[in-house]
């Protein structure tokens, strides 16, 4: 009889002793040094979100192209947001140095996301179309403007410099526009068929995207 009281007693005291390991795991796990997949299960959630964050402000930024539905419609929609911020650049003075700067960078980054669907879609097609000549002066003519986005990022926001520079490649940028938009582009769209024009237009949105 005491032999089998002592293996009861043991068996108790096994039981209670594996229940307080368990509750200093667990508290361990809550109060202290989280646990291994606990940091990995953050971590995912947190790439999740940043990822799901990332596609909503991309899907926003290359929306009001994407709606034009067309891909020459798309590229006018964005020349008038581009002469948009250089309206706004334009109507500063030297003393608005941080809204120049956020300006600037808000152009450069339309001016990159436009230039590289260009680039890579609509430049290809119009050699592809037989207009050689148009599409390699337009990809030169892209080359000056990042030579002026260098120079104005470059200039100090309150010089005497910073608006005539501004103006200059505005200028330079109307140019460029009015050829696209009036000559050489026009004749193109006509040209291709309803499918080209479609599948440029997808093609046209799906590089955008990458860099909106």
């Amino acid at each position: 009889m005491a032999s089998k009281a002592q293996e009861s007693s043991s068996k108790s005291r096994s039981g209670k002793q594996a229940a307080a390991s368990a509750k200093s795991t667990e508290a361990t796990a809550k109060g202290g040094r989280p646990s291994t997949a606990t940091v990995l299960g953050v971590a995912a959630v947190g790439v999740v979100a940043g990822l799901a964050a990332n596609l909503g402000r991309k899907a926003a930024v290359q929306a009001p192209s994407a709606m034009a539905g067309d891909w020459f419609e798309a590229i006018k929609a964005e020349h008038k947001a581009t002469l948009l911020l250089f309206d706004a650049m334009q109507k500063t003075t030297d003393k608005n140095t941080i809204k120049r700067s956020t300006l600037l960078m808000q152009l450069k980054h339309a001016l990159g996301k436009h230039a590289f669907m260009e680039e890579n879609v609509v430049y290809p097609a119009l050699r592809e179309a037989g207009s050689k000549d148009d599409a390699d002066k337009l990809n030169h003519e892209h080359g000056y403007v990042k030579q002026y986005l260098y120079e104005l990022t470059n200039l100090e926001k309150d010089s005497p410099q910073f608006l005539p520079k501004v103006a200059e490649f505005r200028a330079a940028i109307e140019k460029h526009v009015a050829e696209e938009e009036n000559e050489i582009f026009p004749p193109m769209h006509a040209k291709l068929s309803d499918a080209k024009n479609k599948a440029i237009t997808a093609a046209a949105n799906k590089e955008a995207f990458k860099m909106a």
